[in-house]
C-alpha cells in the first residue's frame, strides 16, 4: 500500500468520526459538549482532506491555530479524565476525541506550514518557475523596488536545495537587512512581495540583474 492511499484511508476514517458522532447525538448519546466536538471534528476533517490531496482549503493561517487547540484539548480531557469522576458517555466522547484528535494535530500543523507550493497564487507559481529558471543560469538575482523616500532590494541565490533571499530596505531612518531561506520559490516570492514590496513583475522583468 502507498503512503498517499493509506491517507486517503485514514481521512476516510476521519471523515466517519462527525456522521458517527451525529448518530450519536440523535439517538440520545450526546453531551453538552457535543456540538463543540462535532464542529471542530469536522473542521479539522476538511483541513485533512487538504492535506491529503494537496489542495488549499480556506485560509493557511488557521490550520495551524486549529491544531494547536486540538492539542490543547485533549490534554485538558486527559486531565479531566485522570483528575475528575465523569459519567461512561462523557468518558466516551473525550477518550475517543482525545485518542483522533493528537495525530490530526500533526498533520494540521505541518498542512498549515507556508513553505509548500500548495499555497501559493497562480502568479506567484508562474513567477516562480521563471525564477528557478533564472537561477539555474545565474548565480544570483537581485530587484529593486523603489518608492519616495525609501528602496528596498533583494538578492536571491540557490544554496544547494534551498532558497535563499537577502533583503535590504532603506530610508530616511536608516537601513535594515534581514535573510530567510525556503524551501520552494514560490513561497519566496509571496515573502519579498509582502516584506519588501518586490512585485512578481519585477522580479522577473528586465530589470533584474544577477
Amino acid at each position: 500500500m502507498s503512503l498517499q492511499r493509506a491517507y486517503v484511508l485514514l481521512a476516510g476514517l476521519y471523515s466517519l468520526l462527525p456522521v458517527i458522532g451525529i448518530v450519536a447525538v440523535f439517538s440520545g448519546g450526546g453531551t453538552p459538549l457535543a456540538m463543540a466536538y462535532l464542529f471542530f471534528g469536522a473542521l479539522g476533517v476538511v483541513g485533512l482532506w487538504g492535506y491529503v490531496l494537496k489542495r488549499r482549503v480556506m485560509s493557511q493561517r488557521m490550520w495551524r491555530p486549529l491544531a494547536g487547540v486540538f492539542v490543547v484539548g485533549s490534554v485538558v480531557q486527559l486531565v479531566i479524565m485522570l483528575t475528575m469522576p465523569v459519567s461512561g458517555v462523557l468518558l466516551t466522547w473525550m477518550l475517543i476525541s482525545s485518542i483522533f484528535a493528537m495525530l490530526l494535530a500533526v498533520l494540521l500543523y505541518h498542512y498549515g506550514n507556508r513553505d509548500q507550493p500548495l499555497w501559493a497564487t497562480d502568479e506567484e507559481r508562474s513567477t516562480a518557475q521563471r525564477l528557478a529558471t533564472m537561477l539555474e543560469a545565474k548565480a544570483t538575482v537581485t530587484a529593486v523596488h523603489r518608492e519616495l523616500g525609501h528602496e528596498n532590494s533583494v538578492n536571491v541565490a540557490k544554496v544547494g536545495s534551498a532558497y535563499h533571499a537577502r533583503i535590504t530596505r532603506r530610508s530616511e531612518s536608516g537601513q535594515e537587512t534581514f535573510e530567510r531561506r525556503f524551501r520552494h520559490p514560490e513561497t519566496l516570492v509571496f515573502f519579498v512581495e509582502k516584506f519588501a514590496s518586490v512585485t512578481p513583475q519585477e522580479f522577473t522583468s528586465s530589470g533584474a540583474t544577477s
